[in-house]
Parts: C-alpha cells; structure tokens; sequence
C-alpha cells in the first residue's frame, strides 16, 4: 500500500493489496491452485518424455479428484545401486491452499551426501498413504537384503514397514528416540542427553552394558521404556543389519529444511522445484565426482587421513600372519586381518578401517584403500551421479496427447482453515528453539531494532575522559538558611 501511494500516488484498501499480490503470485507459480492440479498431468507426462526410465505414479479418487502422486527419476533409480542400502524415510506438511503432505525416501552417496530417491504426495500420514507410498518405493528399488529403513517412531511408518519390507530391518533415528524420552522422563532431561548419546552410538557390547547401567541408574524406569522398544532398534551395537553411521534421520530432516519454503506453492510449482533442486545437485555433484583424484571420495579421504594420525601413536604386537594386537592407551585391541574384524567392531560395522586397523597397516604390507567398501570408493561416487535430470521445456511447447490435455485433475476435498496457514512446526518437548542474537548488545531475545539496552562505554574510550573515574557526588539543594546568608 506504501509502495503504490509512493509510486503512483493512489490510496489503495489491505484487500485490494492483498488481491493484486495473489494476482502476481498466480502469474510466477504457473497458474492458481486449481489450475495447477488442472496442469499437472501435461507436466508429469513431459516429465516422463524428457527423462526416459523415471517412474511416476499417480492416483485419483471418484470424480478425478487427486489422491496420491509417487515421483522417482530414472537418474536417483541407476544411482541407488551404488549407495549403501540404509533409506531414511520422513513426511513435511505442504502449507498451499490443498495442505497435503510430502513423503520423501534419501540415503548417503560415497561422500556423505544425500542421494534423493523417491518423493511422494497424498492426503495426510495415515497407515493407507504410507504403505501405497513405500509399495511404490519397493516396486522401483526391489528388496535388498541387506536394506535398512531408518524412521521416526510415527506409528503409521511402523505399520506401512511391516506389510510392505517385512524382511528389511526398521531402526529408529536415535534423536527422535531422545525428545520422545525428554517428553516422558520430563525431569531427567540433563541426565538423558548426558549418557543416552553415547549408549546409542557406541559400536562394542562391552562398552553398550557398562553405558546402558549407567543411564538406567541417573534416569529410573528408562530400562523398561528402551528394552520395550527394543534394543536393536536404536542401538548401533545390537543392530542385526549394518546401519553404517547412518544411526539418525538427519539427510531427511535436511531436505526438508531445503524444500521448506516451496511447500507453499501450488502442486505443479512445487513438483517442478524439486525436479530443479535434483537437477542441480547432480550437476554439481557429478562434477566434483569427475574432479576427484584420490582413491576415496573426499570425504572419506579426510575421515582416513584423521585416523591415520591417530593410529601412529598405537602399539602393534603380531600374533600370526593374520592376528595381531593393538595397543591404544590403556586398551588392547584385536584385529583379524583375514576376517576383516576389530574387536571395537568399528571395522566391520562401518566397512571402514578403524584407528587400529590403520595401526595394522602402518606395520604390515597391507593397503587402506584394499579394505575399504566400494560404496565409499570414487567410482561408485561418480557413478552414483551419472544419470542426468534433463529440464522440462515453457509450457508453450509442450507435445501431449489429446486425451491426457482434456483430462482435467480435479484438487482433493479438504476442509480449508480460516486464516493464515501455520508455517512454523510446533517445537518438540526439550527441543531447543533458536532465539536471535542482538548485534548491538550481543544479548538473545531481541534483534538491533528492539533493542532497549544501554551500552557501556568502551574502556579506551573511558581512559581518554579525564576525571571519568573520580567518584560522583549528587547535587543537593541549598536550604533556605543558606540562601539568606548568601544574600
């Protein structure tokens, strides 16, 4: 309103304002919600003809109403043979007018980045969304058998993993564990993030009883919380599947802090960011894998190098052509070169040498690089990003089929809410909210612009005030005996 009385010198209404910004942001995001579920079958079939090999999948309900929409590019399925099998698995809440909810399927490229495997939309995280959702997933990426599926503790999320990757293991991301525990143990807050972390993360069973009585005895009736839950859900150490170090959700947490500002846009505008955001990081990904020279992929190389260093102060005693023992401080370790075993079972959890293993090879005619996983390797890294996520042309020249451009996609049946859509989540219990941080007074709570507190002089600027130090004596005023002397 500012802006055009400025400008063009008219008074114009809040409603007249806000219409004419709806306007402008229908013309950017291709067109009002309605339109864009209208467009949206014109833009998954140009999808599909400029990316030969992607699968998508979408389900309308009576009347041609939009039900369930299933993505996954032909480059993220040839990549995903060169990643370790462990899927993280999350939802985000869009925020556009039809609200709906975005499920998304990532796991770790060779150099520890997220790898984008599947995106999907429906109607809200209920048991008959998930398990169409993860039915898609499977039907494109198959049955490892060595999969793991990492996840919060949603219950629908358990019941979808159960019917459809009955074979595959479920853990659970440890932090989501840990504000779960915060919300039910509500005065043992401090005790649980000082021993849960490390109970969870510690790789030898030894270690896990010494940690996990510990925790038991600072927070009572935690055993029976965690063993009811299950051990090997959350615990590195008893995992029957190898999990890497993938023991939380946070590549999926990280993509949706990426996409958490599109989520407002309509279906088709919201589809295309994320065909752009994939496209761009395998460009850019593809790139730095074919600029690596070492044998590793960076990442790796640097985690290697750490340990190198760590491991010249360790001790070797050779046992036989095979076994050997290291000496790490106070602590020996066994390390079994012919079955690839360290007894702080870092090794063979993580397909990555250990400090000792390392130590090993310091004395030894054996090669690092010789024991280290393909998936950690620059070939798998470079391979993983070889398929190319190829634009999708102006609307004006699009190629389609008579019967799909008279299809007309209808948008769900929603309630929708008066007002202002929410787009900040309701923070977890003992989920820490970041507050801003004042420039000016280097205080929280309040910004430069609010801020209210004085500031002291700076003590050089002191130092230059003579008699700044002298002690201050409060004028008082005369008495009236005084004035009549003084007169």
């Amino acid at each position: 309103m500012d802006d055009m009385k400025r400008k063009f010198g008219v008074d114009i209404g809040y409603s007249v304002a806000w219409r004419g910004r709806e306007c402008a942001y229908d013309n950017l995001r291709l067109g009002t919600p309605e339109q864009s579920y209208k467009l949206l079958p014109g833009y998954l079939h140009m999808l599909m003809a400029t990316n030969p090999g992607s699968v998508v999948n979408m389900e309308v309900s009576d009347g041609n109403k939009f039900q369930y929409l299933f993505i996954a590019f032909a480059a993220s399925i040839h990549g995903f043979s060169y990643c370790r099998p462990v899927i993280s698995i999350d939802a985000i809440h869009l925020k556009g007018k039809y609200r709906g909810v975005l499920f998304t399927a990532v796991c770790h490229d060779a150099n520890q980045q997220i790898f984008p495997l599947a995106f999907g939309v429906g109607d809200s995280e209920n048991d008959a969304s998930w398990s169409w959702f993860l039915g898609r997933v499977k039907s494109v990426f198959g049955v490892n058998p060595a999969l793991v599926i990492v996840s919060d503790q949603h219950r629908s999320i358990n019941n979808a993993v159960q019917e459809v990757f009955p074979q595959a293991f479920h853990g659970i991301c440890m932090y989501h564990l840990l504000n779960n525990l915060k919300t039910k143990f509500r005065n043992k807050t401090k005790e649980l993030e000082q021993h849960y972390i490390r109970t969870a993360k510690t790789y030898n069973l030894q270690d896990f009883h010494v940690l996990f009585y510990t925790l038991c005895s600072a927070v009572p009736g935690v055993k029976e919380y965690l063993e009811a839950v299950g051990l090997d859900r959350w615990t590195r150490s008893h995992a029957p599947s190898r999990r890497y170090n993938i023991m939380t959700t946070n590549i999926s947490e990280s993509l949706n802090a990426v996409l958490v500002k599109v989520r407002e846009l309509p279906i088709t505008a919201f589809v295309n960011e994320i065909r752009l955001l994939c496209q761009k990081w395998f460009h850019e990904r593809r790139t730095k894998a074919a600029g690596c020279t070492t044998m590793m992929s960076k990442d790796i190389e640097t985690k290697l190098e750490e340990r190198k260093d760590r491991a010249q102060a360790m001790g070797v005693i050779c046992a036989d052509q095979y076994t050997f023992d290291v000496v790490d401080g106070e602590c020996n370790y066994c390390v079994d070169m012919a079955l690839w075993t360290c007894t702080c079972r870092k090794f063979q959890l993580d397909q990555l040498p250990c400090d000792h293993v390392l130590a090993v090879v310091r004395k030894t005619p054996y090669q690092a690089y010789d024991l280290c996983s393909l998936y950690y390797t620059r070939e798998f890294w470079h391979e993983t990003y070889r398929g190319v996520i190829s634009p999708i042309p102006h609307i004006s020249s699009w190629t389609i089929a008579q019967e799909i451009s008279e299809f007309e996609l209808q948008p769900p049946d929603v309630r929708t809410v008066a007002g202002r859509r929410r787009k900040r989540r309701l923070p977890s219990i003992g989920e820490e909210i970041p507050t801003p941080k004042c420039s000016r007074c280097k205080e929280r709570g309040h910004n430069r612009a609010t801020c209210q507190n004085p500031i002291a002089l700076h003590p050089a600027d002191e130092a230059e005030c003579p008699g700044s130090n002298l002690p201050t004596r409060q004028p008082t005023r005369p008495s009236d005996q005084q004035s009549m002397q003084q007169l």
